[in-house]
């Protein structure tokens, strides 16, 4: 039996790679010009991830908490935009990069306006336009907001904030300077005051991933489900994060990672792949540049891993889980005995069926791992199907073979069907899983043929031995069942042997012979073939079942062709020799004919359940 405690996804087991190895990197010092920053453990190093949609990984210390300091600009600026709008925002505040430092003193010749909100000019300003008269009132209304992004009360480091306050010489500089240019409307203290506040709001790795995947979603928290910005602002945040986020290093942010992104001198830092996933990263030895080293790394690598690029970003119009089944809802064309479907019918619900449909890319083959890791917690195999994926890019490869790699060990088996991208799957497949797991791993392009083969399977391990080859009596046949002993030696008289090697034609469709075939042993498919078109495969029937049932009821020409799939032995019953059954033993004629008709309604209900589980999901 397979293993049924929790499956790693194998996105969580890169993070706890990345982590594990990024852990050893002791660049960077910690920021000492914040007193209380210089206080933090150096080794503290945090990676989260958390899709739009709300799922989270994470590795590492993601639960300590630290001031968010700088990465509450772009945050901010969303609560300026809200309360006096876009105009009134970029009357105070430009939104050109400045290529220089984030504390550098950056304002437009003439109006005096800061360059942008990312620097501390910019900050300030930002937070002059927040609603509120006085430091209790404006921070009251940044710590809701940020609180909101969060998913969680936040709360303010009165020690950091102290610290900031007694030492912030630099930003209360910046603060009269811009009362002189009238872009701070009144004195400038309760706002300074506010601002030292904001950077000193506590937050943890996690949050900070919340944080980004909220702007990712819009403005809309994924976990909560609350609005922390209005919609049409997001635009605006993550522009000024991409185009000055990363301070006189964002113009090689942008071009080597590609993902919008702002850091903080606590090291943090908040990163946004729009409407796919928010990153957050904390480690406080930084850069040159005020940037975390470890930070810059980890997102330089899972943007290069996963082909996070802003610009590489694939369209996805709808969810790439097209359907979701099992064996026990969806079967095969083949034509079972009632046995063997009864045997499907019990054991199919642990075979579940997974159809895609769309690009598959990180983001979107993520959402493949994370709902067949989820299925794969009630079954023993899973059927993968790709026919509707036109693309499959090699972080999505990587991913499913990394997947298959967790599932095999974990006792699962796997068969991907459909598609064009088999090959490229087939190849990352191998280069990823240990020889002795190919047996529990197959790809078989038609997905039809999938599917029974997969049934098959289930059939051949839960029969006696010899199942498929052994020669069947004909009262071991779904319509001659249950008939009794003297009708079973009355019928034997009127059945006729024949013998169909593989290839052969056993009906012709167009033909209007009245044959009722019983197969004995092996197999046959029923084929149609529509004018000006390839000939079709519909069905197929095995050991046990019967061909060519309505020519007991019907005269109609044959509306198909059945074609002996492998070397069949059947016995033939003959119109005519089935109305002299009627009239000379009418009760076994009947038992037949009703026989057919639980036959029929059983193939009809069967029919019902698969189209009702293709149109539910």
């Amino acid at each position: 039996m397979p293993d049924q405690s929790a499956i790693l996804s194998p996105i969580q087991l890169i993070l706890n790679e990345l982590h594990r190895r990024l852990k050893d990197n002791h660049e960077g010092e910690v920021a000492t010009y914040i007193p209380e920053l210089g206080k933090a453990d150096p080794n503290w190093f945090g990676i989260c991830l958390v899709t739009a949609d709300g799922t989270v990984y994470e590795a590492g210390d993601t639960a300590q908490t630290f001031t968010i300091q700088s990465i509450s600009k772009p945050l901010n600026y969303g609560i300026a935009l809200e309360d006096k709008g876009q105009p009134g925002v970029l009357k105070k505040i430009w939104m050109e990069p400045s290529g220089e430092a984030f504390n550098s003193i950056s304002l437009q010749p003439g109006t005096g306006r800061p360059l942008n909100p990312m620097i501390n000019a910019g900050a300030i300003a930002t937070t002059g336009l927040v609603e509120g008269d006085t430091t209790a009132e404006k921070i009251r209304r940044i710590v809701d907001v940020f609180s909101l992004y969060a998913g969680r009360p936040l709360e303010i480091d009165e020690t950091v904030y102290r610290s900031e306050s007694e030492t912030g010489h630099r930003n209360r500089a910046i603060g009269h300077m811009l009362r002189n240019f009238d872009i701070l409307n009144e004195d400038p203290t309760p706002t300074l005051e506010a601002y030292f506040m904001q950077c000193s709001v506590l937050a943890n790795c996690r949050d900070l991933a919340v944080m980004a995947a909220t702007l990712s979603n819009g403005g809309v928290n994924p976990l909560t489900g609350q609005r922390a910005v209005a919609g049409e602002y997001v635009e605006n945040i993550l522009s000024v994060m991409g185009s000055c986020g990363m301070y006189d290093a964002a113009g090689a942010w942008i071009y080597q990672v590609g993902i919008p992104a702002k850091s903080g001198v606590a090291g943090g830092i908040l990163a946004v792949l729009p409407g796919q996933l928010g990153i957050g990263v904390f480690s406080p030895r930084l850069d040159a540049q005020g940037n975390s080293v470890r930070g810059i790394a980890v997102c330089r690598e899972l943007s290069q891993k996963f082909n996070l690029h802003l610009f590489n970003a694939a369209h996805q119009a709808r969810s790439v889980i097209r359907t979701i089944s099992s064996s026990a809802e969806v079967g095969s064309k083949r034509i079972r005995s009632a046995g063997e479907q009864a045997l499907l019918q019990k054991q199919g619900s642990r075979i579940r069926h997974l159809h895609f449909q769309g690009e598959l890319q990180f983001t979107t083959a993520e959402r493949v791992v994370r709902e067949t890791l989820r299925e794969a917690e009630q079954a023993d195999h899973l059927l993968l199907n790709f026919k509707h994926v036109p693309v499959i890019d090699h972080v999505a490869a990587d991913l499913l073979a990394r997947l298959a790699v967790t599932l095999l060990a974990g006792g699962r088996t796997l068969t991907l069907t459909g598609g064009s991208s088999l090959g490229k799957l087939e190849l990352a497949f191998r280069g990823a899983l240990p020889p002795d797991c190919w047996s529990r791993v197959e790809f078989i392009p038609d997905y039809e043929l999938a599917l029974e083969t997969i049934e098959n399977r289930i059939v051949a391990q839960s029969s006696s031995p010899g199942w498929g080859s052994r020669l069947l009596e004909p009262e071991e046949c779904e319509l001659l069942a249950d008939l009794g002993a003297e009708a079973t030696r009355i019928l034997r008289g009127l059945l006729k042997p024949h013998v169909f090697a593989a290839g052969e034609r056993i009906i012709e469709a167009g033909s209007t012979d009245r044959i009722l075939y019983f197969i004995l042993r092996g197999s046959a498919d029923v084929w149609i073939e529509p004018p000006d078109q390839p000939r079709l495969r519909v069905a197929s029937f095995s050991a046990g079942t019967a061909l060519g049932e309505l020519s007991l009821l019907d005269a109609s020409p044959r509306s198909a062709s059945v074609v002996a799939h492998t070397r069949v032995e059947c016995v033939a019953l003959s119109a005519a020799a089935f109305e002299s059954l009627e009239k000379d033993h009418p009760a076994i004629s009947a038992s037949i004919l009703r026989n057919l008709a639980l036959t029929l309604a059983r193939r009809l209900r069967k029919a019902n359940i698969e189209i009702t589980a293709a149109h539910s999901a």
